[in-house]
């Protein structure tokens, strides 16, 4: 039988996805498939613990991409919007680095500067190119309160995502400089 639920992850949340991939998989939930923006969807088994990580590549990953991850244990469970999915049950886990699919923290450091290229920028592209002229537009001009409402919430919905991920990711790549 399969479950839908509805999650939203920022980009700077993949963590607390992983986080709670986990704990749907020990409560015996499965994940099957991820629709954008935020419907998960999953398929009851067995509970276990198993553990979940995201990479991001942006791009649909080959044979030799999850072959190497396979190699070392890691199934592949899905992609989304450039997210790379893998589990393993922790059971097959005997060291802290078996954890984690980046050997080292400048893999992990390349993965975030890839998200921030990759995604924050246009983020900061469309906020600029399209938001702020058309709040700007709305408020100079004699428009519908409705047209002016729209452009002021879209503004401040596009200045916490940017603030949010902004902080949160700069926050990653100082501890995973440590």
């Amino acid at each position: 039988m399969s479950k839908m639920f509805i999650r939203f992850f920022t980009i700077a949340d993949f963590e607390e996805e992983e986080i709670w991939l986990r704990e749907q998989h020990q409560h015996g939930l499965k994940l099957v498939n991820m629709v954008p923006p935020c419907f998960y969807y999953f398929e009851e088994c067995e509970p276990e613990d198993v553990v979940y990580r995201l990479d991001f590549k942006n791009a649909y990953p080959d044979s030799e991409y999850t072959t190497l991850f396979a190699d070392y244990g890691w199934e592949y469970a899905g992609k989304c919007t450039g997210w790379i999915y893998f589990r393993k049950p922790a059971s097959q886990m005997e060291t802290d680095e078996d954890t984690e699919i980046f050997s080292d923290c400048e893999s992990k450091i390349s993965m975030l500067e890839n998200i921030i290229k990759r995604r924050m920028m246009p983020l900061l592209v469309i906020f600029l190119c399209c938001c702020l002229p058309n709040l700007f537009r709305a408020i100079d001009t004699v428009t519908g309160m409705a047209f002016k409402t729209f452009w002021i919430i879209m503004t401040v919905m596009y200045v916490y995502l940017i603030t949010h991920c902004t902080a949160k990711l700069f926050v990653l790549k100082k501890k995973y400089e440590k």
